[in-house]
C-alpha cells in the first residue's frame, strides 16, 4: 500500500470515528437509543463520500463526480477500520481459514482447513497500529469494559462469528493476536463415521454410551476434534432432556445444532474487570449449574478447580455427563484430574481422589490428529480405584490387533446392549 493511500485511509477513519463519537453523545443527551451498527455504518458511509466529494473536482456541470471503484474501496477500508476488524475482517470471512497467527506488522501466518500453512502479507503497517487494532475490537465486542494496555496485557473474547480471539503485548516481544475459528460443524456420530474418526461398531458403542447415560471424558491435543465429537455425543441426547453447558467461551453452539434440545442454558465463566472485581470462575459455574435441575452437565473444557465440583456431581446422580480435555493419551486423564481437583485446596487425600475419578467417570475417549485427519484413537473403561492408580479396561485401540471391546465387563455389556450395542462378534453370530 502506498503512503498516501495509507494517508488518506488514515485520514478518513478520523473523520468517521469522530462523527461516530459525536453522535453516540447527541444520542446519549438526548435519551435516544444506541445507534445499531448498520446505522453507524450508513453515517460513516455518509461521512467519508462528503469529505472525498469536498477534496474531489466537480463535473463539467458542476455536480460531485460519480466515485469510482477505487474510492468505494477506500471508504469501506476505512469503515472497516473503525466499526469492523480492519484488515483482519477478509480473513475471518475466508471459510478455509482455521486459525490465524499475527504478530506485529509481520506477516500473518494462517492454518488451512486442509492442514495446510500459508503466510499472507500483514494487516497493519505499525506495531502501534495492531495494538489499536485490539483494543478496538475490545471496545466494540465486549459487554464489559475491557482495557488492553501494560497493566492489563491480555484480551480474551468471542468474536461475533464464534471464533475465539486472544492478543497479548508488553509480555511478548511484539504484540500478539491469535484467532481460533470454531465453525459449530453439526456433525452427527453418523457424519463422523462416514469421514473416517471411527468405525461404526466404535459409532454404536458411543451412541449406546450417551442413552445408557455413562459419563464420558474426550481427551486428546489441540486440534484434535475434541468439541466435533462432544457436539455429536450431544446430538444423540433425547431432545425432552434438560442440558446445562458450562463454557469459557461459548464454542459448543448448542443452541444451533439441527437437533435441538429447547431446553437448556448456556453458562460461561467472565473474567475480572478493570478494577479486578466481578470474576466468575467455571467451578463457580459448575455449582450454580446443579442448582439448575439440569438432566446433564456438559463442561465444555475441564482445565482447572472446577473438576472437583463436576466429579461430585457425576458421582451424585448427574450420569449422562460429559467434557473434554487437553490429554496426550487416555490414561493421562486420571493424574490430570487429580492434579486439577488439588487445586481446588479441598485437602482430599489422592487414595480418595482416585476413588472420586473412578466413581465418577465410566468411559475415556481420546481422539488424535493424525497428518490432518482426525481420529478416535482408544477407548478406556473406568473400573475401580487401588491406592493411587485407577484399574480401567482398555476396550479399544488402533495401535493393537486385540478385537474391539472384547475386554468389556459383563454388567457394562448388558447395560450397553439394553440400549442398542451389540459387537460385531455377536453381530456375527446371530
Amino acid at each position: 500500500m502506498s503512503t498516501a493511500r495509507r494517508e488518506q485511509i488514515r485520514g478518513l477513519t478520523r473523520r468517521i470515528a469522530a462523527a461516530l463519537a459525536d453522535e453516540r453523545v447527541r444520542r446519549h443527551h438526548a435519551d435516544e437509543p444506541l445507534a445499531t451498527l448498520d446505522e453507524e455504518r450508513a453515517l460513516a458511509r455518509r461521512v467519508a463520500m462528503e469529505h472525498l466529494a469536498l477534496a474531489s473536482p466537480a463535473d463539467p456541470w458542476g455536480r460531485p463526480s460519480v466515485p469510482s471503484p477505487d474510492t468505494r474501496a477506500l471508504v469501506e477500508e476505512a469503515i472497516s477500520g473503525v466499526l469492523g476488524l480492519g484488515r483482519l475482517e477478509p480473513l475471518l470471512d475466508n471459510e478455509d481459514i482455521t486459525d490465524i497467527h499475527v504478530r506485529g506488522n509481520c506477516a500473518v501466518w494462517l492454518k488451512m482447513r486442509d492442514g495446510r500453512r500459508e503466510s499472507v502479507p500483514a494487516i497493519v503497517d505499525t506495531d502501534e497500529e495492531l495494538i489499536e487494532l485490539i483494543r478496538r475490537i475490545a471496545t466494540r465486542m465486549c459487554v464489559r469494559e475491557t482495557r488492553f494496555d501494560p497493566s492489563n496485557p491480555e484480551v480474551n473474547l468471542q468474536l461475533p462469528d464464534g471464533s475465539r480471539m486472544f492478543a497479548a503485548m508488553d509480555i511478548a516481544q511484539r504484540p500478539t493476536l491469535v484467532v481460533r475459528r470454531h465453525r459449530f460443524e453439526n456433525a452427527t456420530l453418523r457424519d463422523l463415521c462416514v469421514g473416517g474418526m471411527m468405525s461404526p461398531e466404535t459409532c454404536d458403542f458411543l451412541a449406546a454410551c450417551v442413552r445408557a447415560r455413562r459419563n464420558i471424558v474426550i481427551a486428546g491435543g489441540t486440534g484434535s476434534g475434541k468439541t466435533t465429537l462432544l457436539r455429536a455425543l450431544i446430538s444423540e441426547i433425547h431432545p425432552t432432556e434438560r442440558i446445562v453447558t458450562i463454557e469459557d467461551s461459548y464454542e459448543l453452539g448448542i443452541e444451533r445444532m439441527e437437533n435441538a434440545h429447547p431446553d437448556h442454558d448456556c453458562l460461561q465463566s467472565r473474567p475480572p474487570n478493570a478494577e479486578g472485581e466481578g470474576e466468575v470462575t467455571l467451578s463457580q459455574l459448575t455449582r450454580m449449574a446443579l442448582r439448575m435441575d439440569p438432566d446433564r452437565v456438559i463442561v465444555g473444557e475441564v482445565r482447572g478447580a472446577e473438576a472437583f465440583p463436576m466429579l461430585m456431581a457425576m458421582s451424585q446422580g448427574n450420569n449422562g455427563s460429559m467434557c473434554t480435555m487437553h490429554a496426550d493419551t487416555a490414561r493421562s486423564v486420571f493424574p490430570k484430574l487429580a492434579a486439577y481437583m488439588s487445586m481446588a485446596s479441598t485437602g482430599v487425600p489422592v487414595d480418595t481422589m482416585n476413588l472420586l475419578i473412578a466413581s465418577s467417570i465410566h468411559f475415556v475417549v481420546h481422539v488424535r490428529n493424525d497428518d490432518g485427519r482426525r481420529v478416535v484413537e482408544s477407548i478406556l473403561e473406568v473400573v475401580d480405584a487401588e491406592g493411587s492408580s485407577i484399574i480401567s479396561n482398555d476396550l479399544f485401540s488402533r495401535s493393537t490387533s486385540v478385537p474391539a471391546f472384547a475386554s468389556m465387563r459383563s454388567g457394562t455389556a448388558a447395560l450397553l446392549a439394553d440400549h442398542g450395542f451389540r459387537t460385531r462378534r455377536e453381530l456375527s453370530w446371530a
